[in-house]
């Protein structure tokens, strides 16, 4: 395990046998969907056993494993016997276990755990320094093995905690599909890919996830391919996301030659920190990485695929926006912070690029949630707006709140995506508006789960939203007395902005799904055990999640109870991980934030209630501020078309390369190219008849004929000279002296 110092840092070492052998987790699921894929027909419809089964000891291990480091974090003493100190080290450099010396660190709190890293080798570079494959030094190795800290135990449980209810959920959604033992097999190859991304020590580890996670999400998107929409969701989804995994790679390669030919994160890290590389080279690395995170995590203008992905089977939805592939580019941030630290300058600053494309994402996907009648698609741009939500928390440095917004993020919004999928497997449609209403009646659990998960949303104390959502203003260091890293003033804008439409949208959802009176056909009923008990257990971690960072400022909270998700998951500061403020909580704040969101509910509430009054089967004001107002109607035209961007890739880009450029192309390949080619032969043709007739057969043929004719005739006369005449030859040698002689004469 490397350890770094850009100055001298208290940390203590972890150990566990769940540390070491964190790789069980992943691997268990991976073993899951081999054995599904190929042995999953001959269990029918029991195919599932196998997933759920691997999934459910995967949580354990998580469990375990996040146990092990939280006992470990709260039963430090500072004693000497764990504490390590980094004495020696150039910077950014490795350095081995002999150059670490034990010391007493006074006071457990000072000290912060050491990430355990256990790699092997897997390969070798032949100019790769060894990271961490083993001990031979000189060898140039590229490892691959498990990075155990904060960060990676809270996502580890997270993944397996949702993955285990989908994968429940899923026994009966999609009972009797077509394809059912091939859903489970990529739901567990899903859930090891992301596994895998988690524990990733190195870069490389992380982008083989990425990818994996990647593939998975357009065979689950696309499962139902005979249905076009399906098929194209799925293309969409993966072509996206190709074009900001180019950012990936390119960022990847900029810290993998500047940080000194490593892919090891903790040294790259600590590369970061420490000046090892330049401000310059971490700009454009954070950019490039950025292009990624604005694929995979739906941050605008990347955002387009996922609200289509809603063509996947819903538990697959609720994987994938909850603790899956969205959350993979906040993870991505997370992990290598220190490059998006030092590379946007985010201490001390007002704006940055992170900041300000999490702040635009997270309006603009609340406001087209607006003009929505797909349930599903209301939670999806909910989604991008709580990623932007997460990205624009990052941004302004606010660390711990972002990563406490994505682990209670996902557990009510896997409520809430489930609590869709069992409304449609109810009335057989996504349809809000034509197909639904007044179904609290006649599905009362789904009806308070789902209320529950909204009001977590929303950030409606006391859930889990509200602590989450808070920590994030507060985190801006705009408002009085909060302190934090900077002065966000824009991104704070946006996030109030974005609490009001978090309310609005939300309060519009639950009236046309659940109020009024029925509009579809049929009688709704209530989903089985196996759709509601998910949705119970989600609904109540929802209202007590929350309290894992209760501020220590409350009554009767104080450091015993206060803050533990930060004191448990965040990294400590100072050699891989930045030394980052931390706002203090403002009850002020938390009132307006709560007042903006209540104000919202109270006036779409209204609005409904009216409207009711007038029609009970009405879902739209006609005659309203859109119908008289000009303005009003091209925003609301701009919401509907989703401001154009799929026109823009599609009509004008995709469009182009089909059309206009294609037709081009043609004509170019057709006229130019197939013109220069076809002329180009015909001229080597009319040249190779010239050189055959003229030079090989007219020169060079008749050269070495008149050459073959005139020796022969040299020699018929020479052989007419051969008469064997003494006197003949003598007259001839004569005569060849005269002229010899008369040669020399003339010349001398």
């Amino acid at each position: 395990m490397p350890i770094f110092a850009a100055e001298v840092a208290n940390t203590f070492e972890m150990n566990s046998w769940f540390f070491d052998n964190a790789w069980l987790i992943p691997a268990l699921m991976a073993a899951s969907f081999v054995v599904t894929l190929f042995f999953g027909k001959r269990l029918g419809a029991k195919a599932h056993v196998i997933g759920v089964g691997a999934v459910a000891a995967s949580f354990v291990l998580a469990l375990l494993t996040a146990y092990s480091w939280i006992s470990q974090v709260e039963g430090y003493d500072g004693g000497a016997e764990n504490a390590v100190v980094a004495t020696e080290l150039a910077a950014g450099d490795e350095f081995a276990a002999e150059d670490v010396t034990s010391h007493n660190v006074e006071g457990g709190g000072a000290a912060t755990p050491a990430p355990v890293v256990t790699s092997v080798c897997w390969f070798d570079t032949g100019d790769a320094p060894n990271n961490n494959c083993d001990d031979r030094g000189a060898a140039k190795a590229v490892g691959i093995g498990t990075l155990i800290d904060g960060q990676s135990v809270m996502m580890l449980v997270v993944v397996t905690f949702i993955s285990l209810l989908v994968h429940v959920f899923s026994t009966d959604y999609v009972s009797g599909d077509r394809r059912y033992t091939h859903y489970f097999a990529f739901l567990s190859l899903f859930t090891a890919s992301m596994l895998f991304m988690v524990l990733a020590s190195s870069t490389l580890q992380l982008i083989v996830g990425w990818e994996l996670v990647g593939v998975c999400s357009f065979v689950l998107i696309g499962h139902w391919w005979e249905e076009k929409p399906n098929s194209d969701a799925a293309m969409k989804a993966f072509l996206t996301n190709r074009v900001g995994d180019i950012g990936l790679l390119i960022g990847v390669s900029i810290l993998f030659v500047t940080a000194g030919n490593t892919f090891d994160i903790q040294t790259i890290n600590n590369a970061a920190l420490t000046g090892v590389i330049s401000q310059n080279s971490l700009l454009v690395a954070s950019l490039a990485l950025m292009a990624a995170v604005m694929s995979k995590s739906g941050q605008f203008i990347l955002h387009t695929w996922l609200p289509d992905a809603m063509a996947g089977p819903t538990p697959v939805s609720a994987l994938i926006h909850a603790a899956t592939m969205v959350v993979a580019g906040i993870y991505m941030i997370g992990r290598l912070y220190p490059v998006f630290w030092e590379g946007l300058s985010i201490a001390g600053s007002n704006l940055n690029a992170m900041a300000l494309i999490g702040g635009i994402t997270t309006v603009g996907g609340g406001l087209l949630a607006f003009v929505q009648r797909d349930i599903k698609k209301v939670l999806a741009y909910s989604t991008v707006s709580q990623l932007g939500y997460m990205v624009m928390a990052l941004g302004v440095g606010a660390w711990t709140a972002a990563m406490f917004h994505l682990f209670t993020h996902a557990i009510f919004k896997a409520c809430l995506f489930l609590g869709a999928g069992s409304v449609s497997h109810s009335v057989h449609s996504f349809d809000m508006k034509n197909d639904m209403g007044g179904l609290r009646k006649y599905m009362p659990k789904t009806f308070i789960t789902f209320m529950i998960a909204t009001g977590a949303l929303i950030g409606l104390p006391p859930l889990a939203g509200f602590w989450s959502k808070d920590e994030i203003l507060a985190g801006a260091g705009v408002w009085s007395g909060t302190g934090g890293n900077g002065t966000y003033y824009i991104p704070f804008i946006f996030g109030l902005i974005t609490a009001g439409l978090t309310a609005a949208y939300m309060t519009r959802t639950i009236w046309l799904v659940f109020f009024g009176q029925y509009r579809g056909n049929g009688t709704p009923h209530e989903s089985g055990p196996r759709i509601t008990i998910p949705l119970s257990i989600l609904a109540g971690l929802a209202v007590v999640v929350g309290f894992l960072n209760v501020p220590e400022e409350l009554p009767l909270i104080g450091s015993r109870f206060g803050l533990k998700f930060q004191n448990w998951f965040e990294p400590g500061g100072g050699t891989v991980f930045p030394v980052i403020a931390h706002a203090k909580p403002s009850f002020s704040l938390a009132i307006v934030a709560t007042g903006i969101g209540l104000i919202s509910i109270f006036t779409v509430w209204t609005y409904y209630q009216r409207l009711y009054a007038k029609d009970s089967r009405a879902t739209e004001v006609t005659g309203g501020i859109r119908d008289r107002s000009a303005l009003a109607r091209a925003g609301h035209t701009v919401l509907v078309e989703k401001y154009y961007l799929d026109h823009l890739y599609t009509g004008v880009i995709a469009g182009s390369t089909k059309g206009w450029l294609a037709r081009s192309a043609y004509w170019v390949n057709q006229n130019i190219i197939d013109n220069v080619i076809n002329y180009t032969g015909k001229g080597a043709a009319a040249t190779g008849r010239f050189l055959y007739r003229y030079i090989d057969q007219g020169a060079i043929d008749g050269t070495v004929n008149g050459t073959g004719l005139t020796a022969l005739s040299v020699g018929g006369i020479l052989r007419r000279m051969q008469s064997g005449k003494v006197r003949q030859y003598a007259t001839l040698m004569f005569g060849a002296a005269t002229v010899l002689a008369a040669i020399f004469i003339i010349a001398v």
